[in-house]
Order: structure tokens, then C-alpha cells, then sequence
């Protein structure tokens, strides 16, 4: 039973309620995605490689939310994604899809944290 699982686990198909789910507090986790370039091919190469491979068509998948895209030079790319959890694996296949060989990614999945810091900034200096 469990190779039967195993088998499945890859075929790509999502639940209905777990695409549809939309990134909520109690959810959603932030993905931070490094899309470091290929620096030994041109630009204008890498670009048409990403829209063979539907990246652009693909990338960011609907429904989740971008919360910062940035180029930072001599690495590539830098997106902050809120994903509901369940979608994790989607956002990661897409990229596996179409964002190889033109990039190399690193993913950092985190929370937010920040009212949470601020709170006991806040608490500290009373």
C-alpha cells in the first residue's frame, strides 16, 4: 500500500479544494524563490528558452499572491510568494517545469513574523 502511494504521489494532480484554496493566516506560508541566471548564455537566449518552456504563461500560477519580485544583480530573480501550504508543491512544479535550465532556483519557505517582532519591540519598551 504504501508503493501505491508513492506511485501517486507524483502524478501532478491537485484536489480541487487545495488548488482553490485561497493564502489565509492561519495557511499560508511565504516562499521566497532565488531565480539565479544562467550567466554564461544572453539574455535575450534565456528569455526565449523561458517562453518555450511556458514560464511566463505558468509563473506566478493564479490565486497566489506576489508580495515582492525583485532583480538583483549577479544573482537573477528574488520572489516572495504567499502560498496556501497545500500549494507548495505546485508552485514548486511549475517552477521545476519551467524555469530550469534557464535558471538555477533555491526556495526558502518561511512565516510571517512580523507582527509578532513588532509586538514585542513594542512590549519591550514600555
Amino acid at each position: 500500500m504504501a508503493s501505491a502511494a508513492l506511485v501517486n504521489s507524483d502524478s501532478g494532480a491537485q484536489n480541487a479544494a487545495d488548488t482553490a484554496a485561497a493564502p489565509t493566516a492561519d495557511n499560508a506560508v511565504l516562499l521566497t524563490v532565488f531565480l539565479k541566471h544562467d550567466q554564461s548564455r544572453p539574455l535575450g537566449e534565456l528569455n526565449a528558452q523561458l517562453e518555450r518552456q511556458g514560464y511566463y504563461k505558468s509563473f506566478p500560477p493564479a490565486g497566489i499572491e506576489v508580495v515582492s519580485w525583485y532583480v538583483m544583480m549577479g544573482i537573477g530573480q528574488v520572489v516572495t510568494l504567499r502560498v496556501p501550504a497545500p500549494r507548495l508543491r505546485e508552485v514548486n512544479r511549475i517552477l521545476e517545469n519551467t524555469a530550469w535550465g534557464a535558471y538555477r532556483t533555491e526556495f526558502y519557505p518561511t512565516y510571517d513574523y512580523k507582527a509578532v517582532g513588532l509586538a514585542a519591540h513594542e512590549k519591550a519598551l514600555q
